[in-house]
């Protein structure tokens, strides 16, 4: 049973995650001074206001006023889960997510090991299936296979028979179940089961930290499907995933690009010859989270298509989805093959020589999109210009504000003939009728933000939680009459419980706090106290030290305006300030 993921191991998988190589990965980034900017990816700007501090580990957009740190970044950014954005950054950092044995249990990593555990088991029994039967070898070999490439991408075969699967790992009732939840098993109505997976070749399909998470199988001889994929379930998200993306990672220390294939057989075939970069998209349209993910990787991307009308609208859904991803940095290209080939016969017809000049001549993102345009419209009409240039504008209103596309509208303005800030302005207009405005949130560096005592002194200890050892926090901060003093006070707290937090590992222990938007905001406030790093602590000092005098005499006039008597310590603390 999983327990709760230790904190320590947050602050430490924070103090390992770059916030500037993570966002720029995603957002690539320019420097600026101290800090590196880029136009915001959670709003629509041409002036970039999003801000990222290396030295601080935070981003601050002063546009929308998105902030946090690097786990706040991708949950937003990738729409993941606490859970799920902590494993993920683990799997960059080549760790496994520990867990408490505590009686505290996380149901959703709970329910999912058993899943992977399952998993592992068939595709171990799938492998040693192979190697016993001569059918599905001579398949392979005659596909051009080794036998390293297939150990090397585990491939396995599931025999003709209806309860193999559940005959070898099911005799327990909790094992059946799991066959059942990762689709391997099928359950049916009166209570019967059988295997999906019969007399195919099994590729298993890993997720980036190399665990198994679903297979794909392809007939031997004729049958349909050709290709039968596991079910969506609590580990295999289809849209999310690519097959060979870890194995490419595994094989390759830089990767300068990634080809798309459609099928399983194609990446293993181009590994087969050499060409150990290839994903597959799942046998799907290639979707924006796995055009996100694959960018990641590396900076091109080069979509391989069937050269027939089929292979064509899955290269213009793949053209649409990577117009809402691309930015500056970025290459898409196209490839078409000849009609009736695909990955796997080309590249034992041709060699890898031959594939590879295929791939570097490409055809690029903008000449598809305006090729595959100007083939639906006639531009030597008005009637086609608009057309066309309609069309283009709902397709280049997708994208972020970028060099690449301020390009793309200079090109289009060539072809149709009207300015290209005419152009611009509509594509603008139309953007901001879909936009929701954000939503009003206090600006750090604007008025609605007092920079009073106490907020100076808690965004200068949590941007330098060191300060903690060079001058103590008062404890009777801790029931301090002043607002904020108290949070002050659990921060020093805090910090004194692990001297070794990071500024952004402080900031994700207020996760989900009373105070978390206001410690966020705090985060990224730049004052005349804040920017003097020449003389922080002494600047510190005083603060604090004011703050306490503050404080106290408030303390002191509530207790006499009420008429309530003062202890001897009481007064003569009384007496010492009023001296002051």
């Amino acid at each position: 049973m999983a327990g709760r993921i230790p904190q320590n191991f947050i602050d430490d998988l924070i103090g390992r995650s770059d916030i500037v190589e993570v966002i720029n990965a995603r957002v690539p980034l320019k420097r600026k001074g101290k800090e590196f900017s880029a136009c915001c990816p959670f709003h629509n700007e041409k002036t970039p206001s999003f801000t990222v501090s290396e030295a601080k580990q935070f981003y601050y957009c002063f546009g929308c006023h998105a902030k946090g740190n690097v786990i706040g970044f991708l949950m937003d950014y990738e729409h993941l889960s606490y859970i799920d954005t902590i494993e993920s950054l683990a799997a960059d950092a080549h760790v496994d997510v520990p867990h408490e044995d505590s009686g505290f249990t996380n149901k959703n990593q709970e329910d999912k090991q058993p899943l992977y555990d399952i998993l592992k088991q068939a595709s171990e029994l799938f492998q040693k299936q192979l190697k016993t039967s001569e059918r599905a070898v001579d398949y392979l070999k005659q596909r051009g296979l080794s036998g390293e490439i297939a150990k090397q991408f585990k491939i396995g075969y599931a025999p003709d028979g209806w309860n193999f699967l559940s005959g070898n790992l099911g005799k327990s009732q909790d094992k059946l179940k799991s066959l059942i939840k990762t689709g391997l098993v099928v359950s049916k109505d009166d209570g019967k089961t059988y295997d999906r997976f019969r007399d195919r070749i099994i590729f298993p399909i890993t997720d980036q930290r190399g665990r198994i998470i679903g297979f794909g199988g392809r007939v031997l001889d004729k049958g349909e499907p050709k290709y039968l994929n596991s079910p969506e379930n609590a580990v295999f998200h289809k849209g999310y995933e690519l097959y060979g993306l870890y194995e490419t990672k595994q094989a390759l220390r830089k990767i300068d690009r990634i080809i798309v294939v459609e099928g399983y057989m194609d990446v293993v075939a181009l590994a087969q010859n050499g060409i150990n970069y290839a994903v597959a998209s799942l046998g799907t349209a290639t979707t924006t989270e796995q055009i996100q993910k694959t960018f990641r990787t590396t900076h091109e991307i080069v979509f391989c298509y069937d050269g027939d009308n089929a292979g064509k609208k899955a290269a213009w859904r793949a053209l649409e989805n990577t117009l809402t991803v691309i930015r500056d940095g970025m290459i898409a290209k196209f490839l078409f093959l000849p009609e009736k080939e695909d990955p796997d016969t080309m590249v034992r017809k041709e060699g890898k020589a031959a594939f590879e000049d295929r791939i570097k001549n490409a055809t690029t993102l903008s000449d598809f999109l305006f090729d595959n345009l100007k083939s639906e419209s006639d531009i030597n009409t008005n009637e086609g210009k608009a057309q066309l240039a309609s069309k283009a504008n709902s397709l280049i209103q997708k994208m972020h504000n970028s060099l690449f596309k301020d390009l793309l509208i200079e090109e289009l303005s060539t072809l149709v003939g009207l300015s290209q800030q005419h152009l611009e302005s509509k594509i603008s207009s139309a953007t901001d009728e879909k936009r929701t405005p954000p939503k009003t949130v206090e600006s750090v560096r604007g008025q609605q933000v007092q920079n009073n005592k106490t907020r100076i002194a808690i965004a200068l200890l949590l941007q330098n939680p060191d300060l903690a050892a060079h001058h103590k926090v008062p404890d009777n901060f801790k029931q301090a009459f002043t607002k904020g003093l108290p949070l002050l006070h659990e921060l020093q707290k805090t910090i004194e419980s692990n001297k070794q937090l990071s500024a952004a590992a402080l900031l994700e222990r207020f996760r989900d706090s009373e105070h978390e938007k206001a410690l966020n905001i705090l985060s990224m406030l730049q004052t005349p106290e804040t920017e003097n790093t020449d003389n922080i602590v002494e600047v510190y000092k005083s603060l604090i030290e004011r703050l306490h005098n503050e404080d106290r005499d408030e303390y002191f006039k509530h207790k006499i305006q009420n008429n309530e008597p003062l202890t001897d310590e009481e007064q003569k603390e009384y007496i010492d300030l009023c001296t002051k």
